[in-house]
Order: structure tokens, then C-alpha cells, then sequence
């Protein structure tokens, strides 16, 4: 008896969710004009997903997305759905490459407690590309993505009319786990 392992070859949709190591950009402190990098965080991520050719496919995604990015004084919190229109290409066996844009659109965001409301874009464009692993229905992938334009959330810190800057961008390591029906 032989035992064989297949790609995943199926057209079709399926579900998938995975971890996040994500930061934001830097965040500016308008008193002192300083900036500072954040420290990266985990977050979590589930969605949806099709899948449609074999040896090139296109796979776009529908996700809910939640990052967390550490900085000296609180955490920026951000939820969004991400979009994710790829291109893959299978090179050896059951591994693939994969790349494409990724619009986003920002749901909610928190630092120190306070909703921001006053984010320059709710809508944003980025880049995905990564490796992916797929045998028989299920996948696992691990991705970078980054976001293209400047995107700004601005806030009054503690009552004072000058207002801080944090940059909104997302920039993380992306891993799945995928299960195609």
C-alpha cells in the first residue's frame, strides 16, 4: 500500500485563522518632538478565503484582523478587515509563493484607553507576499505584510490642544493555518 501527499488542488473557499506579530509605526509626542518605535505584540486573525487555479491561483481573502503594538506609555489596539487579493505560483510539490495588495479597512482603535476617531484614512493598501505549505485540504502560510501609504491617527494627550501623532501602518509576520471545503 502507498501513501501519497497531494497539494491542495481544489477550487473552491474555505475558512481560515491564524497569529500576528505585528507593530504599528512610530509614535510622535508633539511636546517634545520625540518618536519612538513600538515594541512588537501577538494578535489573532479569522476569515475566509478562495481559491481558484492549481498551478497558479488567485486567492482572495475576507479577514478580521486584531494587532496590538507596545509603546513606553500603553498599547495601541487596532481591529480591521483586511482584503487580500493574491497571485500564487506552486514551485515544488505542495509549496507555493504568493504575493499581491491588501486593502484594509479599519474598524476601531484605542491607545491609552481613548477611541480614536481621528485617523487620516479608514481605508488603506498594502502588500502581502509569502510561502505557503498546502497538503490535501489544509494550508499553512506565513506572510509579511506592510502598508503602503502614510496613515496617521492624531490626539489631544493629557488636555493639551497640541496633538500626538501615531503612524497606523501595519507591519507583521502573518501565520495561517487554511482549510479548504
Amino acid at each position: 500500500m502507498t501513501n501519497s501527499v497531494k497539494a491542495q488542488t481544489a477550487t473552491g473557499f474555505g475558512f481560515k485563522g491564524g497569529l500576528n506579530y505585528n507593530a504599528n509605526g512610530k509614535y510622535f509626542e508633539a511636546i517634545s518632538s520625540n518618536a519612538e518605535n513600538p515594541d512588537r505584540n501577538i494578535g489573532y486573525h479569522v476569515g475566509i478565503f478562495g481559491k481558484i487555479g492549481n498551478k497558479v491561483y488567485l486567492k482572495p481573502e475576507f479577514v478580521f484582523t486584531s494587532t496590538k503594538s507596545d509603546y513606553t506609555n500603553d498599547t495601541f489596539k487596532m481591529e480591521k478587515l483586511d482584503l487580500p487579493l493574491l497571485i500564487g505560483f506552486k514551485v515544488l510539490g505542495p509549496i507555493s509563493v504568493f504575493a499581491g495588495p491588501a486593502f484594509q479597512y479599519i474598524l476601531d482603535s484605542e491607545y491609552e484607553g481613548i477611541s480614536i476617531n481621528n485617523i487620516e484614512n479608514d481605508f488603506t493598501v498594502g502588500l502581502n507576499f509569502g510561502i505557503a505549505l498546502n497538503i490535501n485540504r489544509i494550508g499553512i502560510d506565513l506572510r509579511y505584510e506592510r502598508g503602503f501609504n502614510k496613515n496617521e491617527a492624531t490626539f489631544i494627550n493629557n488636555n493639551i490642544t497640541i496633538e500626538d501623532r501615531l503612524d497606523t501602518r501595519p507591519d507583521q509576520l502573518i501565520l495561517s493555518l487554511s482549510f479548504i471545503l
